[in-house]
């Protein structure tokens, strides 16, 4: 199989996904990824890879690839609890998306105001941390930009 390329789905700063204030995902119960930090405000969430839109809801969404490969990509944590309130839909499930497509807008303000934390678990189902190589800016904890080389999933 050729490596995937996954994409940073939103801007912030790169963060491991064992420091994920939800074990659940620190300890990559859900799978093998990394999370970011995005910045307060209004954010488009884009797909991170090309593929089917399996699952979405407001707060996240599941892309799988041609390859098979699914992509979580979980806006914040704790915000299946808000309803939907603070995201804006701009696909729906079963959309054939283009890795940069927009699939959620959403309120990172908002959530924080809420209480919760909108930190942004990117996970890689049903694979094992062997199977992915975090982007050199991920492991230093870099400053991303929606778009940018997040990780590869080598298999």
């Amino acid at each position: 199989m050729t490596p995937v390329v996954v994409l940073a789905p939103v801007p912030g700063r790169a963060v491991d996904l064992g420091e994920v204030p939800d074990p659940t995902f620190a300890q990559a119960i859900v799978g093998p990824g990394a999370a970011i930090d995005p910045p307060r405000g209004m954010i488009d969430a884009i797909a991170p890879i090309s593929g089917k839109l399996l699952k979405v809801f407001p707060h996240a969404y599941v892309i799988l690839s041609p390859d098979g490969i699914g992509v979580l990509v979980h806006l914040g944590i704790d915000t299946v609890e808000l309803r939907g309130e603070g995201f804006t839909l701009r696909a729906k499930q079963g959309d054939q998306v283009a890795a940069g497509d927009v699939i959620v807008t959403w309120d990172s303000a908002a959530v924080v105001a809420g209480g919760r934390n909108p930190i942004v678990p990117v996970i890689i189902l049903e694979r094992t941390a062997e199977n992915i190589a975090l982007a050199d800016a991920v492991t230093a904890g870099a400053d991303l930009a929606t778009g940018d080389l997040f990780l590869t999933v080598t298999s």
